[in-house]
């Protein structure tokens, strides 16, 4: 995993010369790829580190909670893997509260540059510090006082729009994970812990795996077919379970032909085909019915 720290004065004491992308990067998309490529470039170019500088929480949940979306993305831990299969040597998370989101801009940019800054990337229409009144202009010409190469990226565009944190969450909700691929350059995977839950689908026959989403974007509620930690198959529920009276929405993964003990552990899950809606079943055996039902329709997806 890339380095992590989690103050500005840390950056500070890093040895040799940094190459710094920022941003949110939430889900780090092709448009955030293409930024941060410059900063791994760069370092490798003219030797040094390269960094990701980014926030959390989500900087608009602190500025303007009521536009701030519900759901993100990628959790940190996700964020830094995804990181590190992008050659990024360090990640620093800034603490984004009241007191920070009111820091200057100049200020920013001078703290940012206490260590030996040599390159900041940056999406050419990124904002930041107090009232956003930071921009590209101004890494410019702080650029010239500082000493430091500017790396403005053009946004990336996809079927004749721009690509956005918010285009991505909304395929999602769709369910149109082709067009999902094509903006990350991945599949998407939401990750969780595996908790205990009442052991209904052990008794059921189709024991489960229960993950709570937390504030990870996720499709619609329902059955799907899906694959877990890339290499194993399996059918998902998603939502509250009203057959037998459970309201806490969770993920409950059934994964096929697999016997061991899941919990305490972190799965990603990758949804690959939505199946049918969630609905409340009349018993419990008119429910085990249809979840065999549900087993042979996600098998048959799973292997076409």
């Amino acid at each position: 995993m890339p380095i992590r720290i989690d103050k500005l004065e840390d950056l500070a004491g890093q040895e040799g010369s940094l190459h710094l992308a920022l941003g949110v990067f939430d889900g780090v998309h092709i448009g955030h790829q293409a930024v941060i490529a410059r900063a791994v470039d760069a370092a490798r170019e003219r030797g040094g580190k390269s960094f990701v500088v980014t926030f959390s929480p989500h900087p608009i949940r602190v500025i303007a909670p009521g536009k701030a979306p519900s759901s993100l993305l990628a959790t940190l831990d996700d964020k830094a893997e995804l990181l590190k299969s992008h050659g990024i040597a360090g990640l620093l998370v800034i603490h984004f509260d009241e007191a920070f989101a009111e820091m200057d801009a100049a200020d920013f940019v001078r703290k940012i540059c206490a260590g030996n800054v040599a390159t900041i990337a940056v999406g050419e229409d990124w904002r930041f510090g107090s009232q956003r009144l930071g921009d590209v202009g101004m890494l410019r010409k702080m650029s010239m006082e500082l000493g430091f190469r500017l790396e403005s990226v053009a946004p990336v565009m996809w079927d004749g729009e721009r690509i956005s944190s918010t285009r991505v969450r909304q395929a999602i909700r769709d369910g149109n994970f082709d067009a999902v691929l094509q903006m990350l350059g991945r599949a998407y995977e939401i990750s969780g812990v595996v908790i205990e839950g009442r052991k209904l689908g052990r008794e059921l026959g189709f024991p489960t795996a229960n993950l709570r989403t937390g504030d990870q974007q996720v499709p619609r509620d329902g059955v799907w077919a899906v694959e877990v930690d890339g290499h194993l198959k399996g059918v998902a529920n998603l939502g509250t379970r009203p057959t037998v009276g459970e309201g806490e929405r969770l993920l409950e993964v059934h994964i096929f032909d697999y016997s061991g003990d899941l919990y305490g552990k972190t799965l990603k899950v990758r949804f690959d085909k939505f199946l049918r809606e969630e609905r409340k079943f009349d018993s419990v055996d008119e429910l085990r019915a249809q979840i065999g039902l549900d087993v042979a329709a996600a098998t048959s997806e799973l292997s076409s």
